[in-house]
């Protein structure tokens, strides 16, 4: 039994190395080969299937272990092809290892819009205006990079490049104190 559930802890990273960390080269051939050698094609072809649907099911509903442990309950008293404890028992070990690494790689790939990726700032003095008054005035230059995905390259990103006089930025600086706050509020309760 031991075997078994290694050879399906195995199983299990493979799939989740496939369909959620992009890595092709894990097809059903490679592990068929690698991890079931002697297992017929059609009993395999079906584990493959069970396996998937669950993996699918769990990362789906995102499932806390509370969740899992329910799931995996009625997984095992189904009538038609009930799932056996060593399986249960290694998808509980592949979960717990698993759940962050999916779930943060889920978020980043379903970011639609631009997400802030740099911002770059400093501050100077202005050395030449319309106007004798504003000259020697210390001005902020502030640089925002934005881009789709981390995965992006450099290539898929927009530069922002803006100046601030110092009313101008204690209104940014403000209305970022009262969105932390905000924050801050919602995540207490």
């Amino acid at each position: 039994m031991a075997d078994e559930s290694k050879n399906f802890l195995a199983l299990l990273n493979g799939l989740a190395r496939r369909s959620y960390y992009n890595e092709g080269e894990y097809t059903d051939e490679v592990l068929h080969d690698q991890i079931y050698p002697d297992m017929p094609a059609e009993e395999f072809s079906s584990l493959i299937q069970k396996s998937s649907t669950t993996l699918k099911n769990m990362v789906s509903a995102d499932m806390d272990f509370n969740q899992l442990e329910a799931f995996l309950t009625s997984q095992m008293k189904r009538r038609d092809h009930p799932m056996t404890e060593v399986h249960a028992n290694v998808y509980r070990k592949f979960w717990k290892t698993h759940k962050n690494k999916i779930h943060d790689i889920l978020v980043s790939q379903s970011n639609w819009n631009n997400s802030l990726k740099k911002v770059s700032w400093r501050i100077d003095i202005k050395s030449q205006s319309r106007h004798v008054d504003q000259m020697n005035e210390p001005t902020a230059i502030v640089e925002l990079t934005m881009g789709k995905s981390a995965k992006e390259s450099i290539d898929g990103t927009e530069t922002v490049q803006f100046e601030m006089d110092e009313s101008s930025l204690g209104t940014v600086l403000k209305n970022l104190k009262d969105i932390e706050d905000n924050i801050s509020k919602y995540c207490e309760q």
